[in-house]
C-alpha cells in the first residue's frame, strides 16, 4: 500500500456497538489514518466530501503489537490510544445490599 508521506496512523480498539453485549470482536485494534485536509462543502448540494481517500482505509489486527509492528515496517507515523479502564460490572442485587455488605432493607418500617 502506497502510504503518503504526511499520512499519520491512529491506533486504537475497537468499541463495541451499543447493543452488543457479547465479547466478539472487543480484542481487535483497529488502524485509521488522520485527515489530511479538512472536508469540503459541496455549494450547490450541501454535501460533504474531500479528496482524502486514506480516510475510507480501516484495518483490522489481532494485537497492538501487530499493528505497530505494520506502521514500522511500512514507515508511517502513528499514535497509540489506548482504552479507558471500564467500569466494574454489577449484579441487579448489588444494587440493594448496603455498603457494609449486607441486605439493605428496602421498606423500613
Amino acid at each position: 500500500m502506497d502510504v503518503p508521506a504526511t499520512a499519520e496512523a491512529r491506533i486504537s480498539r475497537r468499541t463495541p456497538a451499543p447493543v452488543q453485549s457479547g465479547p466478539a470482536l472487543r480484542e481487535e485494534w483497529i488502524l485509521e489514518f488522520e485527515p489530511a485536509e479538512p472536508p469540503d462543502i459541496d455549494p450547490l448540494m450541501g454535501w460533504i466530501s474531500s479528496c482524502d481517500v486514506l480516510q475510507q482505509v480501516r484495518m483490522g489486527f489481532p494485537s497492538l503489537e501487530a499493528a505497530i509492528a505494520y506502521c514500522r515496517r511500512e514507515g508511517i507515523p502513528y499514535s497509540v490510544t489506548r482504552p479507558r479502564r471500564t467500569r466494574q460490572r454489577r449484579t441487579y442485587s448489588q444494587n440493594f445490599e448496603s455498603f457494609e455488605g449486607g441486605p439493605s432493607q428496602v421498606y423500613p418500617h
